[in-house]
């Protein structure tokens, strides 16, 4: 199942957080590469001071305890949030009802 799974998130390329069980750490915003038997090739950076660096590692499957995917997120503070007027004019929704509802 979690082969599938870690597959599935490879072929969408998208960012993930996987915890290694044996390592007992995450691995933050990292993207799986490929799969191969039971090893997986992660690519990922990390922030050293003044230094980005970036990283490729293989895990074995095994080792891989939870992978987890941001699905969404919200500005926290004093950020008001886009409403309809916002929009621009051809994206909006109109609000005169239509004429299918009023002939039930």
């Amino acid at each position: 199942m979690l082969h599938r799974k870690i597959y599935q998130l490879c072929c969408d390329g998208r960012e993930v957080w996987i915890f290694l069980r044996d390592q007992q750490r995450w691995i933050e915003r990292a993207r799986i590469l490929d799969i191969e038997g039971d090893l997986v090739t992660l690519r990922y950076e990390t922030e050293e001071e003044d230094e980005v660096c970036s990283w490729e590692e293989m895990v074995r499957l095994e080792s891989i305890g939870a992978v987890t995917q941001k699905l969404a997120s919200v500005p926290k503070g004093n950020v008001d949030p886009l409403v309809s007027d916002d929009c621009p004019e051809a994206e909006q929704l109109s609000n005169q009802p239509s004429s299918e509802s009023n002939e039930s």
